[in-house]
């Protein structure tokens, strides 16, 4: 524990145990103690998240039918509605490098998940090559001071044939990054210290929480904490093992079910719920401990036939993407894209509930959910359904609909993220300047 008074501590303040490196969240003690309403003068710092879903939307039940402030949310965008404020729908951006020479179904799906973050095309000889991603660029900038540069997080497990579907995030042309789905991995790797997996496998197999083997020293650095940090830090400590709870009770109910996942999985009740909740809850932690400032996230993989059983929703997600315009199967399918919109509305309320600085984090976080295709029944690239949610430590203000040109390169919208996190990129993909109206 290398905290030096009772006046101030280290903003990289860690407590370590056994296996355990524990970064702690923004206090009012890490702050000079003439700064002026301490945690209100602290200066934020932008996290960005990056969302994917596959299959594109029901487009006509998306897009709003007015720009600008005001506009009534659309049947898929209903659940955000309480979010307003934070909200900007961003339509008619177009990705052409998802459109190549290959035609096929295939190569549409795997172009879709391989742009989204790239603007860049995908080649595949001799081997796969794309670009570099926006998340990467991110890490490379504004990520090196963090103990992980970016996290990278998928819901669905199991690898696909080509490393355009199975990741977002790309390193460079020839590096693409692995997603991690499974939510003991992730914790270990925000908490646990990974250097010392031994000590971390002895912690595991004597059943004692991450939390106990710091507990010894979170009693010291009470005693030297003022009021108000002791509750924030105590609030943060409950969600950690809230979370180290759930993670121990999804693993023994898995094991005890000794469930085999077909190659496609057809999902157990409130798995996926489960699943992206804690997925969610992961990267609040990280964002608010500072652990890391960049996350990626895969809701499901393109050419997914996942059934999500918390719906009345029988069909696999990938064939009602195929609706053959039919108005009965679209609408079947908006009402799919409208619950997995509602699982966005949970990562917002968690972020918004945590104070950060002047604010709170969905004030300081940049979010970009979307994907990279259109109609998946036309698998189309255009017009695509882009969200951004969150203020950008102020850069974005919320509460509209941007209807920008039509055939507006999807790339400078990711140009445009970087700019607003303080990242002064000149380039990615196909990009050919930032977008002024955000």
């Amino acid at each position: 524990m290398n905290f030096i008074t009772r006046k101030h501590l280290s903003r990289r303040t860690f407590l370590r145990g056994t296996g355990v490196t524990l970064a702690l969240p923004l206090l009012e003690s890490m702050l000079p103690a003439q700064t002026p309403s301490r945690l209100a003068g602290a200066v934020p710092r932008t996290r960005l998240a990056f969302i994917f879903y596959p299959h594109g939307v029901t487009m006509d039940k998306w897009t709003p039918a007015t720009e600008g402030t005001g506009f009534e949310f659309t049947p898929i965008l209903k659940p955000l509605e309480p979010f307003r404020d934070y909200i900007n729908v961003i339509s008619n951006t177009h990705a052409p490098m998802a459109y190549g020479a290959d035609s096929s179904a295939a190569a549409n799906h795997s172009s879709s998940s391989a742009v989204f973050l790239t603007g860049a095309k995908p080649e595949t000889n001799p081997r796969p090559v794309l670009g570099e991603s926006v998340d990467q660029i991110a890490a490379k900038a504004i990520g090196q001071d963090t103990p992980l540069p970016s996290l990278e997080l998928t819901v669905e497990s199991g690898e696909r044939s080509s490393p355009f579907i199975n990741t977002i995030s790309w390193q460079s042309a020839t590096s693409p990054l692995p997603m991690e789905d499974n939510p003991q991995v992730i914790f270990e790797k925000l908490f646990g210290d990974g250097s010392n997996e031994t000590e971390r496998k002895a912690r595991r197999q004597q059943s004692r929480s991450l939390l106990d083997s710091v507990m010894d020293q979170v009693a010291a650095l009470k005693t030297q904490l003022p009021a108000g940090d002791r509750g924030r830090l105590m609030a943060y400590l409950d969600d950690v093992r809230e979370i180290e709870r759930r993670i121990e009770k999804s693993e023994k109910q898995m094991a005890a079910a000794k469930l085999d996942v077909p190659d496609t999985p057809t999902g157990a009740p409130d798995a996926f719920e489960e699943h992206i909740k804690m997925l969610f809850d992961l990267q609040v932690l990280a964002f608010r401990a500072e652990i890391t400032r960049i996350s990626t996230l895969m809701l499901a993989h393109e050419l997914s036939n996942y059934v999500f059983t918390a719906t009345n929703i029988r069909d696999g997600f990938h064939n009602l993407s195929h609706h053959s315009n039919s108005r009965a199967n679209m609408d079947r399918f908006a009402a799919l894209n409208a619950y997995h919109h509602s699982m966005l509305v949970y990562f917002m309320e968690k972020l918004k509930a945590i104070p950060d600085g002047d604010g709170n984090l969905l004030d300081h976080s940049l979010v970009l959910y979307g994907s990279g295709m259109s109609d998946g029944n036309q698998h189309n690239h255009t017009p695509l359904p882009m969200l951004l949610a969150g203020g950008a430590s102020g850069a974005v203000k919320g509460g509209r609909h941007i209807k920008l040109a039509k055939l507006t390169t999807h790339s400078d919208l990711l140009l445009t993220i970087l700019h607003k996190a303080g990242v002064r990129a000149e380039k990615i993909g196909d990009s050919s300047g930032i977008i002024e109206q955000i």
